[in-house]
């Protein structure tokens, strides 16, 4: 019962926080910064439950830690039902943070581990529910008027959006182990000591799946490119 309290009370401090990052974006955010520049600080708000702390900190984490989830889960709605289950474990699980990695790392490393999780049991349903690769594609690009100086033609904005499509197939494709490294190194820019803080693995294995990684990233897209 104690458990199951304490997920509602995650849950519910989550669509809360949600509904307060739009204002805290602005003018609270800046009053906030000189505070949350403070690790430690910001880390002992968060343990003494201050919802303000809470909400910085998605306001913050939100955005890039939900695109690291939609590369490794692949759909839309999938990487949302993610999101909120890290935030809810960040929520419950700040107390026992104590500073071994940065709180961005803690909190890539969550994100990491429950989206490998969710990446699983997607395999085990995989032959039983229906799938599409597309569903993790991004929204239509606006089309402009014209052609030239610039401006995109209908034609190349297709052009472009098939060539993304084949970018995130292609990702989609390589053996998890890979692809986390890529996207936490080439999508998201972290540090090699980031990645092996958050992975748990040496230097020497995140390099030589980044090497490896890369290089069957390239091999697909050049089949699918022809070139």
């Amino acid at each position: 019962m104690g458990r199951r309290s304490l997920a509602v009370r995650g849950r519910n401090w989550y669509l809360g926080c949600m509904a307060d990052t739009a204002p805290f974006l602005g003018v609270r955010v800046a009053e906030a910064a000189a505070v949350a520049s403070d690790e430690a600080t910001l880390v002992a708000e968060l343990r003494a439950g201050a919802e303000e702390a809470f909400a910085y900190l998605l306001a913050v984490y939100q955005t890039p830690v939900y695109h690291v989830i939609l590369h490794m889960v692949e759909n839309r709605a999938d990487a949302a039902d993610v999101l909120q289950e890290v935030f809810i474990k960040v929520f419950k699980g700040i107390k026992h943070f104590h500073g071994e990695s940065s709180l961005k790392t803690w909190i890539y490393r969550i994100a990491v581990h429950e989206a490998s999780n969710h990446r699983r049991g997607w395999l085990r349903r995989l032959r039983h529910e229906p799938f599409s690769l597309d569903e993790m594609g991004s929204e239509p690009a606006v089309v402009g008027a014209g052609s030239g100086n610039g401006i995109k033609t209908p034609y190349h904005l297709l052009e472009q959006e098939e060539r993304q499509q084949l970018v995130r197939r292609a990702l989609a494709s390589l053996a998890q182990p890979y692809r986390t490294v890529v996207v936490l190194r080439e999508i998201e820019d972290l540090s090699y000591e980031e990645i092996v803080q958050i992975l748990g693995v040496a230097e020497g294995t995140v390099k030589s799946r980044l090497l490896r990684g890369r290089e069957l990233l390239r091999r697909k897209l050049t089949g699918c490119l022809g070139r």
